[in-house]
């Protein structure tokens, strides 16, 4: 198994923390163990921890361990990824998409922060 320092694991006790970040836009992907698309998504996910470092903070929540979160922002099916900017939630990604998930986050990094490259 690799490890990708660009991909962190939050609780419900760092999450208000971890998405205030001020430097750099956050995604979080809101999964369970036994969510079969949440699996499926997951080396995708880390994949782009790694292409994304420095542009991107990426982290994942376990909402079985840590609901709290996810009932606040009121997410109701999982796999659920949130991409927040200085605590404030601007888009919202539901369901297992790893074709659409790039583009997404391109999208989003170009409105926030100007082009990537």
């Amino acid at each position: 198994m690799s490890i990708h320092s660009n991909l962190f694991t939050v609780s419900d006790q760092a999450f208000q923390k971890f998405i205030s970040q001020p430097d750099q836009p956050v995604i979080i992907d809101f999964w369970a163990p036994w969510c079969g698309p949440c699996r499926a998504i997951a080396p995708v996910f880390e994949r782009l921890s790694d292409q994304y470092q420095g542009k991107l903070r990426f982290a994942r929540m376990n909402i079985d361990e840590h609901p709290n979160a996810a009932r606040t922002l009121g997410i109701q099916a999982i796999p659920t990824l949130v991409i927040f900017h200085k605590g404030n939630v601007v888009e919202r990604i539901v369901g297992p998409n790893p074709a659409q998930l790039q583009s997404v986050i391109d999208r989003i990094l170009t409105k926030i922060t100007g082009p990537v490259y």
